[in-house]
């Protein structure tokens, strides 16, 4: 069974500078129409890399906190135009929280997969082919292998050409890394990866055969087994 005590132990790193600077703007230390430090600023205040810290900005984008502005940077949104939805990362260690999350997930992803059949562009199966590459290939087995798991979905979503699946399940594939490193942490690495890479490959394909009705099952198949391996009961 998945220990999801190790949820908050491997808190995905963007997420949590992106909740110490969701944290400055709810408090008001850093005001609405006020710019964010730049990333290079944030990135030498946290620690870390720019990928990441941008990592966080498009997550705290997500939730509707920022907003980006080609060229100028990074500015917490007036409290009049501010449309956000948040859960705290600490929140994804209670199983109940987490499985209510999940199964918005699976009805989200699910759908998204039968529209990206129908909508799909060839430049969208390129870059679902680039997510799959990186699955495969040598950094699997590491943190880059989770990385591109969650662009593979957020590809899918954005295959549908409607904005607002992105934008949900952008937000969504946030939080869904901590589970995936939990999900690795409670079964043998080198199945839970081939298996994971299989069911990944099954939802490109029915995508690319343009069958709705085949990407649904494809991407349902897939939630189910993410679902077992996080010992997770759907109800669906």
């Amino acid at each position: 069974m998945a220990d999801f005590t190790q949820i908050k132990r491997s808190e995905h790193l963007p997420i949590r500078i992106a909740a110490e600077i969701g944290k400055e703007i709810a408090d008001g230390r850093i005001r609405p129409g006020q710019k964010l430090p730049t990333e290079h600023i944030l990135a030498s205040t946290f620690g870390v890399s720019r990928s990441v810290v941008r990592e966080a900005i498009a997550q705290l984008r997500n939730e509707g906190l920022v907003e980006t502005r080609q060229g100028v940077g990074a500015f917490a949104t007036e409290l009049e135009t501010r449309q956000s939805i948040r859960i705290e990362a600490g929140h994804l260690g209670d199983r109940e929280t987490f499985r209510s999350l999940f199964q918005v997930r699976f009805a989200l992803e699910t759908e998204a997969a039968g529209l990206a059949a129908l909508h799909h562009s060839p430049a969208d199966l390129a870059k679902l082919d680039e997510a799959l590459a990186l699955m495969t290939g040598a950094e699997k087995w590491t943190d880059q292998g989770i990385v591109a798991d969650l662009a593979f979905h957020k590809v899918v979503a954005a295959a549908t050409h409607n904005d607002y699946f992105q934008q949900f399940v952008g937000f969504i594939a946030e939080r869904i890394h901590i589970a995936i490193n939990a999900a690795r942490a409670a079964a043998i690495l080198e199945e839970i990866v081939e298996t994971t890479i299989a069911e990944h490959v099954a939802v490109r394909d029915a995508i690319a055969s343009s069958d709705p009705l085949a990407a649904k099952a494809a991407m349902r198949h897939h939630l189910e087994g993410a679902a077992r391996r996080l010992s997770l009961e759907l109800e669906m």
